[in-house]
């Protein structure tokens, strides 16, 4: 099993990048915040997943161990498939994912396509006991987050690019407007 590749981006697509590695190219399937984090890059290290199936052999690739905790989590309920945990992991972190999970708040994980409500709420009941162990505080950092990076995605700006400016934005700072208005001043700067 592959756990984790490091090597030269050959090229991007949609959804995936390819990686040489010692003039072998692996096809890595991505999130659309790590697309944006390599992107203009030369050489990219990834956490794999490889999902193996009667008929396919894939590679999923993470920038951090995280996100691939968080996908190998969501990829095992019924009805989560990798395209699904994929979908789920583009529109908010690990963090934020885990929130909605304990919050029982199905909104988030009914954005993917593909996940209706009853499969989001068998994602919250089989997850919950799984991640109960987070802090009080990292509960409505998360949701804060989730809320600042929409915002900012519906100014225009990458799902990357928000994630980024907010983790400079001090976690005391728990108004989502003084989030949203100091994650611009920071984006405002490159």
């Amino acid at each position: 099993m592959i756990a984790k590749i490091k090597g030269k981006i050959e090229y991007l697509k949609d959804n995936y990048a390819v990686v040489d590695v010692n003039g072998v190219g692996y096809k890595i399937f991505l999130t659309v915040y790590a697309m944006g984090k390599i992107a203009g890059g030369k050489e990219a290290e990834f956490f794999i997943h490889t999902h193996v199936r009667e008929d396919t052999l894939a590679l999923y690739g993470f920038l951090t161990m995280e996100e691939l905790d968080m996908f190998e989590l969501l990829i095992s309920i019924s009805g989560i498939g990798p395209k699904a945990g994929l979908g789920i992991l583009a529109i908010a972190i690990p963090k934020t994912i885990r929130t909605a999970i304990l919050n029982n708040d199905s909104t988030i994980l009914t954005r993917v396509s593909g996940v209706g409500k009853k499969t989001a709420e068998r994602v919250i009941l089989e997850l919950q006991n799984k991640i109960a162990d987070m802090s009080e505080s990292e509960k409505s950092g998360a949701v804060v987050d989730s809320d600042a990076i929409e915002a900012l995605v519906s100014m225009g700006y990458t799902v990357s690019d928000a994630r980024d400016a907010l983790k400079a934005v001090s976690p005391d700072v728990k108004d989502i407007g003084q989030r949203v208005k100091l994650a611009l001043k920071s984006l405002g700067k490159k």
